[in-house]
């Protein structure tokens, strides 16, 4: 019976120490490899070991698992052949697109293995030292104004009712839109953790309150950023 393998991405160009070993011999037992950009994915593979010859793999583009896709997926499991899912940057099935095609590996009784590799929202998390026992990934806020200034409000008292941190990200051209709504919306001390650039050479990983924030100049244009708000007790 064929497996499917769950094979993590760097999340920055000089990251790939981040990349556990066993990455490297798991994606020689797969023929044929799904990715979410398949441009990026063989110059991975590539930097993995100059040495993949990266025609000799098939190649399927997810495109957020569309129909095609599914039935490409379906198709291969049904020849026997092993497969594996290539994220983007982080782990597989986690904020992307892979997931819809994990979940129809597991509905179709395939063994499905994930392999360890960095994610964004862990690695913030674990360097924020909010409450890493109780925690939510949101994905991205709204992006209207009024609807995001209301969704960072409800986040901040769901954080103190509950004291879970609360984790989301934004496209980073629209990063410092975030950052000022979150500085105008939440409480003076309620915490804010803004990690970028995780992995990589420059990685920045603070948390600090909005009130020392305010005090901060911070340049978060087009940056790779994950942001964390806790105003648990």
């Amino acid at each position: 019976m064929p497996t499917i393998f769950l094979i993590p991405s760097t999340l920055s160009d000089d990251g790939i120490n981040s990349i556990s070993p066993q990455v490297l011999p798991a994606i020689k037992e797969c023929p044929v490899l799904f990715a979410e950009n398949i441009r990026t994915a063989r110059r991975y593979l590539k930097k993995l070991d100059p040495g993949f010859i990266i025609d000799d793999f098939e190649w399927f583009e997810i495109h957020k698992a569309e129909q095609e896709q599914v039935a490409h997926f379906t198709s291969k499991l049904g020849e026997g052949k092993n497969i594996g899912i290539i994220s983007e940057a982080g782990c597989p099935g986690v904020a992307d697109p892979g997931q819809v095609l994990i979940g129809i590996a597991q509905q179709m009784n395939y063994k499905v293995v994930p392999l360890s590799g960095p994610s964004s929202i862990l690695l913030a998390l674990m360097a924020s030292g909010m409450n890493g026992q109780q925690f939510e990934f949101l994905g991205y806020l709204p992006v209207d104004s009024n609807e995001r200034a209301k969704k960072i409000k409800e986040l901040e008292t769901s954080s103190q009712i509950h004291n879970s941190t609360k984790i989301f990200i934004e496209t980073p051209y629209r990063n410092h839109q975030l950052l000022e709504a979150l500085l105008k919306n939440c409480r003076a001390q309620t915490r804010l953790c803004i990690a970028v650039n995780i992995t990589a050479k420059n990685e920045m990983i603070k948390t600090k309150t909005i009130a020392e924030w305010k005090k901060e100049e911070l340049h978060l244009h087009k940056i790779p950023a994950i942001f964390l708000l806790y105003s648990g007790r």
